[in-house]
């Protein structure tokens, strides 16, 4: 059973970057879900995957891994960096796209 260790998005529905800065360590599913004939509900008999850890760094997950045996994958964050923006680059005489009035 092998863990993933990364860094989680910026949730999409937010503007805020709340609990993007900690790294996590979760278990892949060994087994698919089933689902239950009478309610629809799915399911799985797998307890690992109900677990995440949370470490400050990439490098405290890893040693983790390590110390208790388990097969580990790292997932490098994709890192964007924002462009500078100005209020006034909205009017200048030279910009790219014309104003649509």
């Amino acid at each position: 059973m092998r863990a993933r260790i990364y860094r989680p998005a910026k949730n999409a529905m937010q503007s805020g970057k709340a609990r993007t800065k900690l790294w996590q360590l979760e278990y892949e599913p060994e087994t698919p879900r089933t689902i239950d004939p009478l309610m629809g509900w799915t399911s799985s008999g797998d307890m690992r995957q109900q677990l995440c850890l949370e470490f400050d760094t990439a490098e405290e997950a890893v040693a983790y891994a390590k110390a208790n045996a388990i097969p580990y994958q790292v997932f490098e964050p994709h890192v964007l960096v924002p462009k500078p923006k100005a209020y006034s680059d909205n009017f200048k005489f030279d910009r790219k796209v014309p104003w649509s009035h």
